[in-house]
C-alpha cells in the first residue's frame, strides 16, 4: 500500500513530539559529565560531579531502594489479597471499596502529606523515621498494585480454576497460591514495577514528610538543583536515570500481558477441569 502525505505528515509531527520531549533529557544528562556546562563539550568530559553526587548524595540513594522495596513489600502482601477479594465478590459495595481505595490517586500528594503529619506528626521518633515516608508511599502506590493484579483476575476464569482445583481436594491457601498466584503474575508483575519505580521518583509526597536525615533521590534531586553547580544536579539526573530507566523497561517487557500468556491460562483450565469432570461423573 503506498504511502501518502499524511502518512509522512503524521510521522514528521511525531518525530518533533519526540525531540521535544527526549532532547531536554540528553542535554541534561550531558550537562552532568561536561568540565563546564557553559562552555560546552569542547571543555571537556569528566565523571567529577558523578563522584561528587556520590559523596554528597549516596545516602538518598539507599534510602530510596530500601524504601521503594520496603513499599513493593507492604503492597504485595497488602493489594494481591485485596484484588483477589474484590474479584471474588464483585458488586455495588466490592465496587465502593475500590473506589475508596484509588482515593490517593486523585487526592494531591501534598494534601496526603498533610493529612499523615497532622495525625501522625506528634510520634516524634516515627515521623523522624524513614518508615513515615513508606506510609505514605504505600498510601499512593497501593491502588496500582490493587488494579494491575485485578484487571488479570477480570480477565481469566479463576473461578473454574480454583473449582477445579477444589474437586481434587485442594485447600483455600493450596488454590491461593498454587493456582491464582501462578495465573495472575503478570499482573504482579506490573503492578511491582510500578510500585517501584512510582516510589523511587516520587517527589511532591516525599518533600512534605522527609526531614533532613530522611532525604530521598527525588528530594535530594531537587536539593542538588536548588544549591549546587548545575554541573552536579545534571550528574544526580544521569543517575537517577540509570536507576529508573532499566526499572520503564523491565515494565514495558513483562508487564504487559500476551496472546501467549492467555494460551497458556486456558490449557491449565482445561487441564483442571478435565480430572474434575472424571471425578464428578460418578
Amino acid at each position: 500500500m503506498p504511502r501518502t502525505r499524511n502518512f509522512y505528515l503524521q510521522l514528521g509531527f511525531t518525530l518533533l513530539v519526540c525531540l521535544f520531549l527526549i532532547v531536554p533529557v540528553v542535554m541534561s544528562m550531558v550537562a552532568g559529565v561536561t568540565v563546564n556546562f557553559f562552555i560546552g563539550v569542547k571543555s571537556g568530559f569528566t565523571v567529577r560531579w558523578i563522584g561528587e553526587v556520590w559523596s554528597l548524595y549516596s545516602q538518598t540513594i539507599f534510602r530510596s531502594m530500601l524504601i521503594a522495596i520496603s513499599c513493593l513489600a507492604v503492597t504485595l502482601v497488602v493489594g494481591v489479597p485485596t484484588a483477589y477479594a474484590l474479584a471474588k465478590r464483585p458488586g455495588r459495595f466490592t465496587r465502593l471499596i475500590e473506589e475508596f481505595l484509588v482515593m490517593p490517586v486523585a487526592i494531591p500528594g501534598l494534601a496526603i502529606a498533610l493529612a499523615l503529619i497532622i495525625t501522625y506528626g506528634g510520634m516524634r521518633e516515627f515521623r523522624t523515621s524513614w518508615l513515615f515516608i513508606l506510609v505514605g508511599h504505600v498510601l499512593y502506590t497501593l491502588p496500582f498494585m490493587v488494579r494491575s493484579v485485578l484487571a488479570v483476575l477480570s480477565s481469566i476464569d479463576f473461578r473454574t480454576l480454583e473449582e477445579g482445583a477444589a474437586s481434587l481436594g485442594a485447600g483455600f491457601w493450596h488454590r491461593f497460591f498454587q493456582i491464582i498466584v501462578p495465573n495472575i503474575r503478570s499482573g504482579i508483575i506490573a503492578g511491582s514495577l510500578t510500585v517501584v519505580t512510582l516510589s523511587i521518583g516520587e517527589f511532591n509526597l516525599t518533600w512534605m514528610l522527609h526531614t533532613p536525615t530522611t532525604m530521598t533521590l527525588p528530594v535530594g534531586l531537587a536539593d542538588s538543583y536548588a544549591s549546587m553547580r548545575l554541573e552536579i544536579g545534571s550528574a544526580y539526573t544521569l543517575v537517577f536515570f540509570v536507576m529508573i530507566i532499566p526499572l520503564l523497561i523491565a515494565l514495558q517487557r513483562f508487564g504487559t500481558p500476551g496472546g501467549p500468556r492467555r494460551a497458556r491460562i486456558q490449557e491449565e483450565v482445561g487441564r483442571a477441569l478435565a480430572p474434575a469432570g472424571g471425578q464428578a461423573a460418578p
